[in-house]
């Protein structure tokens, strides 16, 4: 009897125990969030705090102007006064409130963030420092990262330090992070510096080029992720091989695994955001700085250039029983070490137009058309992703996904293969076809409600020259073209 009251209270035990731990396991989120770690929640940034000021680009142009001039009409430095990011930011605030949009400022200026200047959506009244965006003392203030730490443990929302300095017994002292090698003339008497690897690894990108949601920390960008899981990480080409660099030293990166040489990085940070420079570069010439508005061309340019140098086509007709009856398209992404499309894959639209033409010249079938109020058509092949809700029902605003319904992005050196029946007049012998991937960075409806709702001091006609939103440029990332015979 005794050795059944005891063999009963053991097993008591261990089921009250494992029911404890359950029930706290199902009590704790998965997610969890130090507050106290991360002051700034849901942004992640920490800031060694200090009376050590930050300053802004144009302090650091003085001994810099190269590197400012090439920043200086960068994405970087136009990451805060971005009007499509403006209204998203204003429409986010009005949706969720400004403590949960601090996770967008938190990359889009993170000075302006720790300082307590950013009180919202808007550009008024604010100093030189925040509105410059992710401006130089952003970078080169940075002591280390975070990614371990955070509630997804990975990097994210801007999961990084800044250090601008130390308070010494003889004053301030500033401290200026980067890849070179300190030496006694490095600061010119105005800063010490700091060699850091940090600087020349993708873990220093990763902290920004992360989204995810602000409290189910779905990833909605990815782009360190998809980077990390692809050849690029393994053959240690980081983002700034590629990103930091002019057109045909990021081919070269691409196409060979070769990391450039150190005199070969620029601070252009080039990537695919050719709306942004083209606005802004309309602004410039408003504004009457017709250099500026030079510089913001290049970078669109730069930013088209590679568009068209990142993927390619594939263009295989299939015979059944001697008859031309379908069409394999095969899109390869050749040259991003992330996936195609990246970021807010959701927003992007990267997609296939199919057009077979007779032996005149006549369109006899077509596929992935604009529809005349410019969206693209239903049936279009788009490589991109489906935004979903809580309620597992479709959703585009950034605060409202928290997962994918659909993911078809294109991993790096990876492909996806597209069929199309085909269908023409019987009596051709030939038709050609005409293959386009093209890409813009929005939907046509979604960039009008976005710049609909820029905060007020925003005057898209003052400042951009805009009356109306024009039709969304469209780039055609390849185009591939063959004749082939109807009949084998």
């Amino acid at each position: 009897m005794k050795r059944t009251s005891r063999l009963f209270t053991a097993l008591f035990t261990c089921f009250a125990l494992v029911g404890a731990a359950v029930a706290a396991l199902a009590a704790s989120p998965v997610f969890p969030v130090d507050r106290e770690f991360y002051p700034y929640y849901p942004s992640l940034i920490k800031w060694n705090k200090s009376s050590v000021p930050f300053n802004a680009p144009e302090v650091c142009s003085g001994c810099h102007e190269k590197q400012y001039k090439e920043w200086n009409g960068s994405v970087h430095s136009l990451a805060f006064k971005d009007p499509v990011y403006q209204g998203e930011l204003n429409k986010g605030v009005k949706a969720v409130g400004h403590e949960i949009s601090r996770q967008c400022e938190g990359c889009h200026t993170p000075i302006g963030v720790v300082t307590g200047e950013i009180k919202g959506p808007g550009l008024a009244g604010l100093s030189a420092i925040a509105l410059a965006g992710v401006s130089c003392d952003v970078c080169h203030s940075i002591s280390g990262v975070t990614h371990q730490q955070t509630p997804a443990r990975v990097a994210e929302n801007g999961s990084f330090i800044m250090s601008p300095g130390v308070e010494s017994t003889e004053g301030q002292i500033l401290i200026k992070r980067g890849p070179i090698p300190s030496h006694d003339e490095c600061g010119g008497g105005f800063h010490k510096c700091e060699e850091s690897p940090l600087h020349l690894q993708a873990n220093l990108c990763a902290s920004c080029h992360q989204v995810y949601h602000y409290d189910d920390h779905f990833p909605i960008e990815a782009t360190h992720n998809e980077w990390i899981a692809g050849p690029y990480a393994q053959k240690a080409i980081m983002c700034q091989d590629c990103h930091m660099v002019d057109i045909p030293t990021f081919k070269r990166s691409a196409d060979q695994f070769v990391k450039p040489d150190r005199k070969e990085y620029k601070h252009y940070f080039s990537g695919a955001n050719y709306l942004l420079t083209y606005l802004a570069a309309g602004a410039a010439k408003i504004t009457g700085d017709e250099e500026l508005a030079k510089s913001l061309m290049a970078q669109y340019e730069m930013a088209v250039e590679r568009l068209k140098s990142a993927a390619d086509l594939e263009l295989s007709p299939i015979y059944h029983n001697g008859k031309l009856d379908e069409l394999k398209v095969r899109v390869k992404n050749i040259r991003a070490g992330h996936n195609l499309p990246t970021s807010l894959t959701n927003v992007r639209q990267m997609w296939l137009e199919i057009t077979l033409k007779d032996e005149a010249g006549k369109v006899v079938m077509s596929s992935g058309t604009l529809n005349a109020d410019g969206s693209i058509s239903e049936v279009a092949r788009n490589f991109a992703s489906d935004g979903m809700g809580k309620d597992f029902h479709f959703a585009v605003n950034p605060w409202e996904v928290v997962g994918f319904s659909k993911h078809d992005t294109i991993p790096p050196r990876g492909y996806r293969d597209t069929y199309y029946g085909l269908h023409f007049p019987a009596d051709l012998k030939n038709v050609t076809i005409e293959a386009k991937l093209r890409f813009r960075q929005a939907d046509q409806k979604v960039a009008e409600a976005l710049l609909a709702a820029v905060p007020k001091d925003i005057n898209l006609e003052q400042m951009y020259g805009l009356k109306a939103v024009p039709p969304l440029p469209v780039v055609d990332m390849v185009v591939k073209e063959a004749t082939v015979e109807t009949s084998k």
